[in-house]
């Protein structure tokens, strides 16, 4: 059902028109455990973006199918949780985000049986789309703590859930790659399905309720898909615009679709008292800048993990490649993730002490010094330089992605909570498509001659990596100028009060 637009749109409520959060005896669980069962919900969602790495290659083998039809593997996934994410994200505001995050199990589950199953690679496909589906559960699980945690634990839970997402990749490659080598593939995806099973009992035996916003209006359908179109037209260009051909009538007509369907979407959005998305509450500086950090945040993170393992498994023999084997890549890249989880402690006491907008700039530093630190460092011939990079860039990530909840829950309604971190996941889902467009034209251009095949060069991985550089330092300015109001500035939930950087911001321009 659609919301009906108003003559004016009275914006979105403030924070204290929300219930007051949930009471963890309620289900007899301590704020740790809650803690811990929600980042094992993320942990999941991460190893299932990463589990299928090790089997591009082997996919088109496997299913008697193309490189190119094989690659639609994992870009179902990106669609479909582009997509479902700020869908979930309102609908866990509107029905209880607890309720939305046992729901946004069910496809996880039913993708990974049906991906268990194929036989050939259409039903793959589908079964991935149907696990993208899935992929509200981390910014659905950032916001339930808003209401299920005590105000005091709040930014070191955040910082927690967030670096499950490291974790979960961290995991990913190794333990893919070692099934990959020694049993089924098939044995993936059952894993993730009895993963994700046992998260969803956990949930329901041991995860109090949250109290949904108790809101008049109606789920805005036509502003989803409006949102999804136009997702779906942008991802798709970025992400097959290479084999396409940028200039070719497919791309150059999708990127087109974006251009009429995204003001469209905005103007809809604009004149509905229940949209998708508030627009207005997202225009705020705060909540904007934020945003737009995210992109660049998630565009950094996501350039080293294209170059690195790249260098880690190409042949010794060209001079800057490290020889190594996928269960190898996998073993080396592993600690980045962990040191995410390892950094989440320290990022939330620097955000207590400081404010979470200091931690994402010192965080977009840290990242862009880890490519910095990488230009001298590749074709030492020493995996351990490379490792040493990746500690310091996802030190840095580990620091942003505990930041930036933290800063759009200071900014929001409490009512809007879900929604608005899922749409900041969305953010950094595009920066991380358009890191993997740009890096990869990038390496296709800069090419060397090895036996008769081009591979990217030594100066191609050089360049890409002083390019993630410089977006980690972009990151950084947009963190520095993100607008703070000095009594909020330290990381204060808003869980428990109703005096947020919302009703400032709304004082403020009542004064203007």
């Amino acid at each position: 059902m659609e919301s009906s637009p108003p003559e004016a749109h009275s914006g979105g409520p403030t924070a204290g028109q929300g219930e007051p959060a949930a009471d963890p005896g309620d289900r007899g669980a301590r704020p740790g455990g809650i803690v811990g069962i929600l980042a094992f919900a993320g942990i999941v969602a991460a190893l299932t973006q990463t589990l299928v790495v090790p089997l591009i290659a082997e996919l088109p083998k496997l299913f008697d199918t193309s490189a190119s039809n094989a690659s639609w593997v994992i870009t179902a996934t990106l669609l479909a949780a582009a997509v479902a994410t700020p869908v979930a994200g309102r609908l866990g505001d509107m029905y209880g985000k607890r309720r939305m995050l046992l729901l946004s199990l069910v496809p996880l589950v039913l993708g990974s049986v049906v991906c268990a199953l194929s036989s050939s690679v259409v039903p793959m496909i589908a079964g991935r789309g149907l696990q993208g589906l899935g992929m509200g559960v981390v910014p659905l699980g950032i916001s339930l703590l808003r209401d299920v945690v005590p105000a005091e634990k709040l930014g070191p839970s955040i910082a927690i859930m967030s670096a499950s997402m490291g974790v979960g990749g961290a995991l990913g490659l190794p333990f893919a790659a070692a099934i990959a080598e020694n049993t089924s593939w098939r044995v993936l995806f059952w894993v993730v399905a009895v993963l994700a099973l046992a998260v969803g009992a956990l949930i329901l035996a041991l995860v109090p309720g949250d109290r949904p916003a108790t809101r008049s209006g109606g789920f805005d359908l036509l502003g989803a898909v409006g949102l999804g179109a136009a997702l779906i037209c942008l991802l798709l260009a970025v992400s097959k615009g290479a084999d396409w051909g940028w200039g070719s009538a497919t791309t150059l007509t999708l990127f087109a679709a974006v251009l009429v369907l995204l003001p469209a979407w905005g103007w809809w959005e604009l004149r509905l008292s229940d949209p998708l998305v508030d627009l207005r509450v997202t225009a705020r500086p705060q909540v904007l800048m934020t945003n737009t950090a995210s992109v660049l945040v998630g565009f950094a993170m996501y350039a080293q993990s294209l170059v690195v393992p790249q260098l880690l498994q190409l042949p010794e023999a060209t001079g800057y490649g490290l020889g190594q084997s996928m269960l190898a890549m996998g073993l080396w890249m592993a600690p980045a993730g962990l040191m995410m989880m390892a950094m989440s402690p320290v990022g939330a006491k620097l955000s207590a002490a400081k404010g979470p907008k200091v931690t994402l700039a010192v965080g977009s530093l840290l990242i862009a010094a880890g490519y910095g630190l990488s230009v001298p460092l590749i074709g030492t011939g020493s995996p351990w330089s490379l490792l040493l990079v990746t500690l310091v860039c996802n030190s840095g990530v580990g620091f942003a992605y505990g930041a930036m909840p933290a800063l759009i829950m200071g900014a929001v309604p409490q009512s809007e909570t879900a929604s608005a971190n899922s749409f900041n996941s969305l953010m950094r889902s595009i920066g991380t498509s358009f890191a993997a467009a740009v890096i990869g034209v990038v390496l296709a251009r800069m090419t060397t001659d090895f036996g008769g095949f081009p591979l990217p060069s030594e100066n191609g991985f050089r360049a890409a990596m002083l390019i993630g550089c410089g977006v980690g330092l972009a990151a950084a300015v947009v963190a520095a100028l993100i607008p703070v109001h000095p009594a909020t500035a330290p990381l204060r939930p808003a869980a428990t009060s109703d005096a947020t950087e919302v009703e400032v911001a709304e004082a403020t321009e009542a004064k203007a």
